[in-house]
């Protein structure tokens, strides 16, 4: 019998096992993988992850279904860390990590940010979430779905869809589409800004006011002489700009003055 979902958690297990299957097949665990799941819950796809790789690492905040994985799982295939993954400590654990799971949905974001935070030493991720949020992950500029999420995760990482998952092959069904999303780190080589702060700044005001000009919506981070300076018309709105013009906007804002 599976535990009771908690809401607080935003917990729906996967529990159809074509499913499970595909998105193994996904991640294609290997022996020597260091690798970490995140909010394994009943244990399904980490009995499956369990028996492909030497050594695994789970963080499960719920610490009922901690003590219940850590009572049937051998102790020397599974590390078992009753922890929040928003605060886990990810340095941890071995480098290049392989991160996966099925995220909460009510914390989805958050967990995703945090996940960028660790991205230089992390292998690939692989990830069960909200359809919707997924789309927004992979979405190019001048789209409907294209947003801060969009420009921050994919200034770190290459994206895309691996599949689709519907309510029912999760317990308790939610009232949404899922989908499995594949993000590896762009490399050491990728482009960078000066100023990552003054970055992340800039691509927030952009969106802060969808509607509004970029001279308007990021009066405050960026001055007039910039514009110019980076090649982009201060007329236009946030959502049309590439990470690559953003970098651009950030630098130029950066040496302004």
């Amino acid at each position: 019998m599976l535990p009771r979902a908690r809401k607080r958690f935003g917990q729906h297990f996967l529990t159809d096992r074509h499913y499970l299957g595909r998105i193994v097949a996904a991640i294609d665990p290997q022996p020597d993988d260091a690798m970490v799941e995140i909010g394994p819950g009943t244990g399904l796809l980490t009995d499956e992850l369990a028996h492909r790789v030497k050594r695994l690492h789970v963080v499960e905040i719920d610490r009922d279904l901690a003590a219940g994985l850590r009572a049937r799982l051998a102790a020397d295939r599974v590390a078992i860390h009753a922890a929040d993954a928003l605060d886990f400590d990810f340095s941890a654990l071995p480098a290049p990590l392989r991160v996966v799971g099925n995220l909460p949905y009510n914390v989805s974001t958050p967990l995703l940010f945090r996940v960028a935070e660790i991205a230089d030493r992390v292998a690939d991720c692989v990830f069960l979430l909200q359809r919707e949020v997924v789309q927004r992950m992979v979405a190019a500029p001048a789209t409907p779905d294209y947003g801060r999420l969009s420009v921050m995760l994919q200034y770190r990482f290459a994206m895309a869809k691996a599949l689709d998952v519907p309510p029912g092959a999760f317990t308790p069904p939610p009232k949404v589409d899922s989908a499995v999303v594949r993000m590896r780190p762009l490399g050491a080589d990728r482009p960078r800004a000066r100023d990552e702060p003054l970055f992340a700044a800039i691509v927030a005001a952009g969106f802060s006011q969808r509607r509004k000009t970029l001279r308007n919506a990021a009066r405050g981070q960026v001055p007039e002489a910039a514009y110019a300076r980076a090649g982009i018309d201060p007329g236009r709105r946030g959502e049309t700009l590439s990470v690559a013009e953003f970098i651009a906007l950030a630098d130029a804002a950066g040496s302004a003055g």
